[in-house]
């Protein structure tokens, strides 16, 4: 289903999401040629010389895809980052916004979502990050969308499964 909403030769930023992973989504938008993946090209560069080029390729591709840490029941998503590289283009920057989310995501509100964050997806995607990365993960940024001015520019897939943290 998430494929359909990608048109073939639009630029995709995939953002880490261990749920995006999970269903596939993030190989078949960065190896099936039928895209710009965004992500293999960050990765490319490097962060000493070319920080500048990386943040505006992030910050504002034609779509990202990602997921949220929660989903209030108000209709709250809330992303937690680290670095905060692929918040600007889910709060502004991408033209379209892609948010698939596994069914276990969903709290009763905001003070939940946070509690979750903090308890709950935090010291998973720290373990993730030690592992991958040989170093943790932290919260430094918080970023809660209520909705967006430009109707029609995030999509939500809600699976109704548990995927992700």
């Amino acid at each position: 289903m998430a494929l359909t909403l990608l048109p073939e030769g639009a630029e995709v930023f995939t953002a880490s999401s261990v749920t995006v992973e999970a269903i596939g989504l993030t190989k078949a938008i960065e190896e099936s040629g039928r895209y710009i993946a965004t992500r293999p090209q960050l990765i490319a560069m490097d962060p000493a010389t070319q920080m500048s080029e990386m943040r505006r390729l992030g910050a504002a591709p034609e779509w990202v895809v990602g997921s949220v840490h929660a989903l209030t029941l108000d209709g709250d998503l809330v992303i937690a980052s680290a670095s905060g590289s692929q918040l600007a283009s889910m709060a502004y920057g991408a033209q379209h916004v892609l948010f698939v989310i596994g069914a276990q995501k969903i709290v009763p509100d905001l003070v939940t979502a946070m509690r979750r964050i903090r308890d709950y997806s935090l010291p998973l995607e720290d373990a993730r990050a030690r592992k991958a990365y040989a170093m943790g993960s932290a919260v430094h940024n918080v970023l809660t969308l209520h909705g967006d001015f430009e109707e029609g520019r995030i999509h939500v897939l809600l699976l109704d499964e548990p995927l992700g943290y």
